[in-house]
């Protein structure tokens, strides 16, 4: 691409056009994409194609050359002076078999099978010698990696069983489910309610009917790629093409994502590309002597509240790496799309550690050109495997055009998480009494967002569910939730968080984007929050589970948040309620605390005061005519008090040519309307 990409209206990109704010900074913009095209452009010269440069995995590591009989190993490590294999093949013989280097740094070594054994599940590494010493490490491209029980030490581990894995999937409805994403966020080793870590198999045979069942149709999976530490929660990733072993086998990942298919569940992947593991003995950190291999050199190439390193994106073989990862997890393992993690730190040399005053922020002080460039090609590349395939990027600085197309301007990705909805949540709750709470501040944070680009709406995620924080549930029911929970006690502090857990995910669906994202386990307000085994819980795993027997026990009311999620989750699919425009007011109303919307023809309405119930209550709709209740929140089957009758009709009274309709609104309680006839 060339300026030829950039609008033909006086060559102001689309997003500078649809936001005069943007205006002062339209150079900055048609930068971007002139940067972007000229970067692909000589990418597509030196290799044809992006695709093609992106398929580095097919090349470096350890593969088996049929026709030759025997196998390829190479390393990019320019910086070493000596580089040997070793591994069970060879009896870890440091100087059996060394690598010759090529001109670009690339080393490299053919194995013939005759004679040398190396077989399915053969452990092995690479022996790099180099300026201040040499060690054994496990190699960029290792494609399964695995720690050792008794050593605890991790090793590359060859993947090639006689039989290759059937995909049975069939075809996906992916471009229906990117048009509303529905997404369920998981995790495998703590979605099973035994006290220990579940694999890919449980999570597909146990844990996917249970997403299918509520409605989602995409999970997003958390900590895939092969990380050292299991409490990281999967973001100190070491091997990032090898799925992580403690779940099971790399076809054990691809028994769940066919298995998701099969369900007509997308599968996405939650990435890490905006930094790394420091961990020289499972990591890339000092992989050839030198600290800038794939870092950029300390200071910048350390992000000190993450104790990581940071990609030096504008390095070609970075480049390459990176993508090439994007490219291996879409056509080895079927996944459908990705959500960039840490995209803020990314993107800024100050990762994100500013305040974000003004529009100067996104463009002057301390853009990341480089790691920009990066996202685009990313995106480029994802959408070109395949256009249906689904990004979403996790950025709280605001950067303008981050999901919109390359070509106007933009980052390229299909979505962005909208982060300030949790947080304005959990301020909200921590912070102010149920009388103190601002309807137009409410209903204005879940609609602001960026006009032409798309949001995954959320009240809470993972980040919410860590030891440290609280989520909903626990704000809302505290301690409470351990003795009172019963169906049969009375409790008004369990009351109270039953009727507010539901409103405050209804809105959040409803008004805040055109996507939607759960964590396993909070759509029944799970008790407990996520806390994995360390020294200071004694290495525990009770509170690194899900336990979904609350959930299906009929005494216990977490049943009601779950029976009421799954109703919203299929009303939303049903309907196609976030494909549609952003939601219209109809009525705010400080002093009874009530809101009212409407959006895709739907009409919600909100009651969020802590004891007025308002009989006859008198509030403007588009159109006249009967109008039905179909969702409500007071139901008994959600928890609720059975105080409306959803087999009334309400027909609009005409007031001045103006349509108006009466109902009983109770107190902290939601509903939705439809028009009957």
């Amino acid at each position: 691409m060339n300026k030829k990409g950039i609008e033909k209206e006086n060559n102001v990109p689309l997003i500078v056009q649809r936001d005069s704010w943007l205006i002062p900074h339209t150079k900055e913009i048609q930068d971007r994409i002139v940067r972007f095209g000229n970067t692909l452009e000589h990418i597509k010269r030196d290799y044809t194609s992006l695709s093609e440069f992106a398929s580095a995995y097919k090349y470096m590591g350890l593969h088996f050359d049929a026709l030759a009989n025997g196998w390829r190993y190479r390393e990019w490590a320019p910086s070493a002076r000596e580089v040997y294999l070793i591994g069970d093949f060879n009896n870890w013989d440091r100087r059996a078999n060394p690598l010759t280097k090529n001109i670009n740094g690339t080393w490299e070594i053919f194995v013939s099978a005759t004679d040398y054994n190396i077989f399915h599940l053969c452990k092995y590494k690479v022996h790099i010698v180099h300026a201040d010493g040499s060690s054994d490490r496990i190699p960029a491209y290792a494609q399964y990696v695995v720690q050792d029980e008794q050593t605890m030490d991790f090793s590359a581990v060859v993947w090639n069983p006689k039989q290759s894995f059937i995909w049975t999937e069939g075809t996906i409805a992916l471009q229906e489910i990117k048009e509303m994403p529905l997404i369920y966020e998981c995790h495998t080793g703590m979605a099973q309610e035994k006290e220990g870590i579940g694999s890919y198999r449980e999570f597909a045979d146990s844990i996917l009917p249970k997403i299918k069942k509520l409605g989602y149709n995409a999970i997003q999976l958390m900590a895939v790629h092969e990380h050292p530490y299991y409490g990281s929660f999967g973001y100190h990733v070491s091997n990032f093409f090898a799925p992580s072993s403690r779940f099971g086998t790399p076809d054990d990942l691809k028994y769940l994502v066919n298995t998701a298919h099969t369900l007509n569940i997308a599968v996405i992947i939650d990435l890490v590309h905006s930094h790394a593991i420091k961990n020289r003995a499972e990591g890339l950190h000092y992989f050839d002597g030198t600290e800038d291999l794939y870092f950029h050199k300390s200071p910048r190439g350390v992000h000190e509240q993450w104790d990581s390193l940071l990609f030096d994106y504008g390095k070609k073989e970075v480049k390459q790496f990176l993508l090439s990862n994007i490219q291996y997890w879409l056509q080895e393992f079927h996944f459908d799309g990705f959500r960039f993690d840490g995209v803020t730190s990314l993107l800024y040399f100050h990762h994100g550690n500013t305040s974000f005053q003004s529009y100067d922020d996104y463009f002057t002080h301390g853009v990341d050109w480089d790691a920009l460039i990066y996202l685009q090609l990313a995106n480029e590349l994802i959408h070109t495997l395949r256009k249906e395939n689904i990004s979403i990027a996790e950025d709280m600085s605001g950067m303008p055009g981050l999901a919109s197309p390359i070509q106007d301007g933009g980052i390229g990705f299909d979505f962005r998480l909208a982060m300030g909805i949790p947080d304005f949540w959990i301020k909200l709750l921590k912070e102010k009494k149920d009388e103190e709470w601002d309807m137009h501040e409410l209903f204005y944070t879940l609609k602001n967002r960026r006009w032409g680009e798309k949001n995954i709406a959320y009240s809470e995620s993972h980040d919410q569910a860590l030891v440290g924080d609280k989520t909903i549930a626990f704000w809302l029911m505290d301690k409470e939730m351990y003795f009172d929970m019963h169906k049969d006690h009375h409790n008004i502090i369990i009351d109270r968080g039953i009727a507010l857990h539901k409103m405050i995910r209804l809105i959040s669906l409803a008004a805040g984007g055109e996507g939607y994202l759960n964590f396993m386990g909070n759509e029944f307000g799970h008790p407990e929050w996520v806390d994995f085994p360390r020294e200071g819980n004694n290495w525990t795993y009770k509170y690194a589970r899900r336990q979904w027997s609350l959930s299906e026990n009929k005494d216990l009311r977490y049943q009601f948040l779950n029976n009421f999620d799954a109703q919203m989750i299929q009303f939303a699919q049903k309907t196609k309620l976030l494909n549609s425009p952003h939601p219209k007011e109809l009525n705010i109303d400080t002093s009874n605390k009530v809101l009212i919307f409407e959006r895709r023809n739907y009409i919600f309405f909100f009651n969020w005061h802590s004891h007025n119930s308002i009989p006859d209550y008198r509030f403007y709709v588009p159109e006249h005519g009967k109008y039905k209740i179909i969702l409500n929140s007071d139901k008994k089957e959600f928890g609720g008090f059975e105080r409306i009758d959803d087999t009334l009709l309400y027909s609009t009274i005409e007031d001045n040519n103006t349509s108006m309709l009466s109902v009983y609104a109770p107190n902290r309680c939601c509903f939705v309307l439809e028009k009957y006839v």
